[in-house]
């Protein structure tokens, strides 16, 4: 008898844990990085050369970069202060947005995190930020797993 439950608690054991860990892997994958293929600026460069006032103020999603020279994402903000633009390696990148680069360059935020407004936030526990940045629970409702009133 004690070894037919041992063994029925090792299997829920192991069903439970492949069934959380893909839906923790469905939830993460939903919000690895922001969703837009390019910043709008919110306010154009100076120097802007295009003959299209709305061409001078779009970059695209990883648009190449030198930090030294033609650093044209330094700082800047984009689509309507959600994003702020630096030149991480050679590459624009969000760094309110972007796994990789949460908060400044090279700041990865770890499994079971999203960069949420520039800081690596736990997405699977969080009652603010629960499965993805600014996704807020009801009043009393527990985030669980990245998801609200996970039963």
């Amino acid at each position: 008898m004690a070894s037919s439950l041992l063994k029925l608690a090792a299997i829920l054991s192991l069903v439970f844990s492949i069934l959380l860990a893909l839906n923790t892997q469905i939830t993460l994958s939903s919000d690895i990085e922001d969703d837009d293929d390019e910043y709008v600026l919110d306010t154009p460069p100076e120097d802007f050369r295009s003959r299209s006032r709305f061409l001078a103020s779009v970059i695209k999603k990883g648009t190449r970069c030198n930090a030294e020279r033609n650093n044209i994402c330094n700082g800047v903000s984009a689509n309507k202060g959600t994003g702020l633009l630096y030149c991480c390696k050679k590459h624009c990148r969000n760094v309110r947005g972007d796994r990789n680069n949460c908060g400044i360059c090279g700041n990865k935020c770890k499994f079971g995190e999203s960069c949420c407004n520039g800081r690596c936030t736990n997405i699977i526990f969080n009652v603010n930020h629960c499965g993805k940045c600014n996704k807020k629970c009801a009043p009393g409702v527990r985030c669980q797993y990245g998801t609200c009133g996970y039963a």
